[in-house]
């Protein structure tokens, strides 16, 4: 006798509640994930949507996911030793300074002027490693300078783009972008102030973002992120000194500091390379010493002048060596990956004309001259009297 099955429709009931359930789950689970996500890709925003959202995912617990994921794409893009040799460097700065000197001006003292950069190279290329001049003259000078070389014999068509400003005729001011530092109290502009453009020079990226690496930052006086002792720290004081050293003065600069930005440790330290170098982990996973990417870094020299360098397929060794060759005696990296590196001059002609002097295709060379999600250097003609960072 052949037995009856059972009604198939009660036999699916518990498995379609099971799947309901499971479904309101994931509806629950993923529902905060999906706000998150549309919230801050409708927010206002200088970059575009793919990489708001790599650095939504940094900032909701993905770092480890963005790091891992970098560390194999660009150690898939590395660069080959060897290849043909350049015959011509990128043309920066002007072939000659805006203009003569005012009469009773006086060229400053040779000795102000950094020393051409030493080729790495038998052969130096035209322009290799020169200085040369960006924009108005200030004191019968000039007082940003620019010039590329190539920076390894092993990669012949790596170019370096280095930049110098004199302290004595410059002054940098700091400022937060739109997000970062996330907790900035003076957010500013998050540009350039229209009232200073008239004596600005040139503008520059900062440093990694503040969860990165808990990178403190403050402005006028006011912390915007603790500090964190023993980061590497860019600091201008109000007497118009600039250092870069590594910070032991607690989460708050002090009424001295007119800015005040870290950057994970030091990567040249009295003149030579960090002996920390090899040890990635102080740099991060994919921001180690085994991962060729864009970097940049800032330094001193032994005058107290700010060189910025920034190279594409760098390691944060190589980038020291870059920094050490162009004559800091101490420095520190700044931002990393082919977004973020910018470095811009301005010349004053019927209106501010910006130049990129770092070609980067991603951040046009009014970068800096609207509102920026990112924090950054803007460097301006020095004036009388004390330094602050200028908000207005």
């Amino acid at each position: 006798m052949t037995r009856l099955s059972a009604d198939p429709g009660r036999a699916l009931a518990p498995r379609i509640r099971l799947a309901w359930v499971a479904a309101a789950a994931a509806v629950a689970l993923l529902a905060p994930v999906v706000y998150s996500y549309t919230a801050t890709m409708i927010r206002p925003s200088s970059l575009p949507l793919y990489v708001r959202s790599v650095e939504w995912l940094r900032t909701h617990h993905g770092n480890w996911l963005v790091d891992h994921v970098e560390h194999v794409y660009y150690g898939m893009k590395a660069p080959h030793a060897g290849g043909a040799q350049l015959t011509k460097l990128p043309l920066v700065g002007l072939a000659r300074p805006a203009k003569r000197a005012a009469p009773g001006e006086g060229a400053p003292p040779a000795a102000a002027a950094p020393p051409r950069i030493a080729p790495v190279f038998r052969h130096r290329l035209p322009g290799e490693g020169i200085w040369q001049p960006t924009g108005p003259p200030v004191d019968g000078g000039p007082p940003v300078l620019v010039t590329t070389f190539r920076t390894e014999p092993a990669y012949p068509r790596i170019v370096a783009y280095v930049a110098w400003f004199d302290h004595t005729r410059t002054a940098l001011g700091f400022y937060p972008g739109r997000y970062e530092p996330p907790a900035a109290a003076l957010r500013g502009p998050m540009s350039v102030p229209h009232d200073q453009r008239w004596r600005l020079l040139a503008t520059f990226n900062s440093g990694f973002i503040y969860i990165d690496g808990h990178n403190g930052s403050a402005v006028n006086g006011v912390t915007e992120e603790p500090l964190t002792d023993g980061l590497a720290t860019l600091v201008g004081y109000r007497d118009g000194r600039l250092a870069i050293r590594t910070w032991h003065g607690g989460p708050n600069p002090g009424s001295g500091v007119a800015f005040a930005r870290q950057s994970l440790p030091l990567i040249v330290r009295n003149g030579r390379l960090n002996p920390a170098l090899d040890d990635s982990s102080q740099w991060g996973f994919t921001l180690g010493n085994a991962v060729r990417v864009w970097r940049t870094g800032v330094g001193i020299d032994r005058r107290g002048n700010v060189i910025y360098a920034a190279a594409d397929s760098q390691t944060v060794t190589t980038l020291a060596r870059i920094l050490q060759r162009a004559g800091a005696v101490q420095a520190m990296e700044f931002d990393i990956n082919p977004e973020w590196p910018s470095l811009i001059t301005y010349r004053h002609r019927h209106g501010l004309v910006p130049t990129k002097v770092v070609p980067n295709p991603m951040q046009p060379a009014t970068r800096y001259l609207v509102p920026d999600d990112r924090d950054f250097f803007a460097v301006y003609r020095r004036l009388p009297g004390p330094v602050t960072v200028p908000l207005k």
